[in-house]
């Protein structure tokens, strides 16, 4: 059984089925037909929902994507919808800004978009563009055009009073510490099954009973078997409620990521230290896919075009695998070792990620080439870091996505590099390695003949904007 709030109805579920997702259960069990289905891939936002989570004494709300989100994520949570926002015959004031600037024609796409206006008026106080910008941009509209939609998003700020929402926190914040449970709860119907364990060790005993079990946790890649290709999952562990899985903490000497950390939580652990990490992750997919995809799912599903596994390779993060009571790390680049095939064991899973804190002597650059700015999978991803003192490469590591089978280092370039004079003539021969490194394949996002091209122009940009570093560094100095 599961319980959560949907808004202020407590609701208990006992027999709905695993592989349901959010928005089924609200179009055909609630008869909530607010929430639309666009694609039921997270690409398009008309699913737009919002979770409310405990934080403390306080309640985090999320967008997220109702056709990518299976009920059993709902568990100790309030979910929202476009339904719920009006209140005592008033509009809320993300959907009167929507009206007042005209930011609706057809109406389809418009409950999602308020949704994640909503969730932006709850999180940011005072948003300036960008912060709009990322907020809607996984939310597509093919009516309006974006300029009201955006006027809206401002306009909504308009209006000071606080609404039912924030009115109603304290007794909401009571009401869902009641719902926290220490037990496992579960949901089965017919032969589909699904676990929700609270621990880490409960996941552990669980897979060693279950080693056919799917890993559950953002769910935007694994319900995409379900929506896509109609498939049915018979048992599934889901391991968001896991909370020290869902960690991203740092260290003096480390940034410790769990593998059930939203990628939205692990922006915020690296982008002090890894400016470009955290400009990648602002890329990748939308917001509602980040406020729920983990790093540990980026990781385990060894897709050679995932964004993250690349620049983790180029840190030289190292990854811990758990079975039982037994527990490994390796670096992160062993781990895959084939087309969607890694190191991990029957009965085994991703605990966590460890990075190393920067040196300051490092470099690290990540490049996205992909079609489309926001919400787009990689063409090419490359992650360069590169140790230089007294114009000498002393360390480097390169890796690339999109141009194998799996995430992998330019281990020739890198050898052609350390050791030698940081010059064009050195980045003209590592450039050439990379022919050595990888023989990349031809599909319907690039051509080999780009890959390869685009993989050189990389490492020729990051020396190009090593140098401009370098004498801005030398200028200020002077200054």
């Amino acid at each position: 059984m599961i319980k959560f709030l949907l808004n202020q109805e407590l609701r208990e579920e006992h027999s709905l089925d695993p592989n349901m997702t959010v928005l089924n259960y609200l179009r055909e069990q609630v008869a909530k037909t607010g929430t639309k289905e666009g694609c039921a891939s997270g690409d398009c936002g008309a699913c737009t929902v919002v979770l409310g989570e405990l934080d403390g004494d306080s309640i985090r709300y999320k967008s997220i994507n109702a056709c990518l989100t299976f009920v059993s994520a709902l568990d100790g949570k309030q979910l929202i919808t476009v339904e719920d926002l009006k209140h005592q015959g008033k509009l809320h004031k993300s959907q009167q800004a929507m009206v007042d600037k005209h930011g609706s024609q057809c109406g389809f796409c418009t409950p999602g978009i308020v949704m994640s206006l909503f969730a932006l008026g709850k999180n940011n106080a005072s948003p300036d563009k960008d912060e709009v910008l990322e907020a809607l941009a996984g939310n597509l509209c093919r009516c309006t055009g974006y300029r009201p939609i955006l006027d809206a998003a401002f306009a909504m700020y308009e209006d000071t009073a606080d609404d039912q929402f924030t009115l109603r926190e304290a007794a909401t914040v009571e009401r869902l510490k009641k719902l926290q449970s220490e037990q496992i709860s579960e949901l089965q119907h017919g032969n589909h099954q699904c676990h929700n364990p609270r621990t880490s060790d409960e996941l552990a005993a669980l897979l060693l009973q279950h080693p056919d079990a799917r890993l559950l946790a953002g769910g935007t890649d694994l319900a995409l078997e379900v929506t896509q290709f109609h498939r049915e999952l018979d048992r599934l562990i889901y391991v968001g409620d896991i909370k020290e899985m869902a960690q991203a903490e740092v260290f003096e000497d480390r940034i410790e990521l769990g593998a059930a950390a939203p990628l939205s939580k692990c922006y915020s652990a690296l982008s002090k230290d890894y400016p470009d990490f955290g400009n990648l992750l602002h890329r990748f997919a939308s917001l509602q896919i980040r406020n729920q995809g983990t790093l540990g799912g980026n990781i385990g599903n060894a897709s050679p075009i995932g964004d993250a596994p690349p620049a983790l390779i180029a840190l030289n993060a190292q990854i811990v695998l758990r079975k039982g009571d037994q527990r490994r790390a390796m670096p992160l680049e062993q781990f895959f070792v084939d087309y969607k095939v890694t190191l991990l064991e029957e009965s085994e899973f991703i605990e966590k990620v460890v990075v190393p804190r920067a040196p300051a002597a490092d470099q690290f650059r990540a490049y996205k080439i992909s079609k489309r700015l926001d919400d787009d999978i990689s063409a090419v991803l490359g992650a360069l870091n590169i140790s230089v003192e007294n114009d000498v490469v002393t360390d480097a590591c390169i890796a690339f996505g999109g141009m194998a089978a799996i995430p992998k280092r330019a281990s020739h370039c890198e050898k052609v590099l350390i050791g030698s004079a940081w010059n064009q003539a050195t980045i003209n021969k590592a450039m050439e390695a990379l022919e050595q490194d990888f023989a990349p394949i031809s599909d319907f996002r690039a051509s080999r003949e780009y890959r390869m091209l685009t993989a050189r122009n990389l490492l020729q940009r990051y020396f190009i904007e090593s140098q401009i570093v370098e004498v801005e560094t030398r200028v200020t100095a002077y200054v």
